[in-house]
């Protein structure tokens, strides 16, 4: 399948498709141009594709720490090498969203709820989409895919574009 061109040089296109699928991912829905949305629509299934299959593979491993004065063990849980790779992967194609201070939440409470999130989106993708997706998919028979959605909604003002909506089902 071939790539659609946007009318723009490969690394500006590169870096709009980026930043959309970041978006997407992010808020759960953009509004965009229809050729950008089914570009997007693309990369974003991709990156769930690769986080569903690999979300599962972690390690356990029991630790033994020194506090205050006496030896406690403390269970880690890290990522598998296949979600490793998949972590890193799913890095280089999206961007670094910072995470924002909820309405009327303290810094103290925002520095609690945050402070061992390094990458608050990649969280967000093997924690929350990546698990809902899989049950999606077990309850419809093995079917991967269709996570997203493209709704036309017409023509833009300015320049006569077809808008759509591009939502994660």
């Amino acid at each position: 399948m071939e790539q659609r061109k946007l009318g723009k040089p490969t690394d500006q296109r590169m870096a709009l498709l980026r930043n959309q699928t970041t978006q997407l991912l992010w808020y759960g829905r953009i509004e965009t141009t229809v050729d950008r949305a089914k570009e997007v629509s693309r990369m974003a299934e991709k990156i769930l594709t690769k986080a569903i299959a690999t979300y599962r593979d972690t390690v356990k491993k029991i630790e033994t720490r020194k506090k205050d004065g006496k030896e406690i063990q403390v269970e880690l849980v890290n990522d598998g090498p296949k979600k490793l790779a998949a972590r890193r992967s799913i890095m280089r194609v999206i961007y670094d969203v910072p995470e924002l201070r909820q309405e009327k939440e303290s810094i103290a409470s925002f520095k609690e709820r945050t402070h061992n999130i390094k990458h608050p989106l990649v969280e967000k993708i093997f924690n929350e989409y990546a698990p809902k997706y899989d049950e999606r998919a077990k309850n419809s028979n093995n079917h991967y895919g269709g996570y997203t959605r493209v709704i036309k909604t017409g023509y833009r003002r300015g320049d006569g574009a077809e808008t759509a909506v591009i939502e994660l089902v």
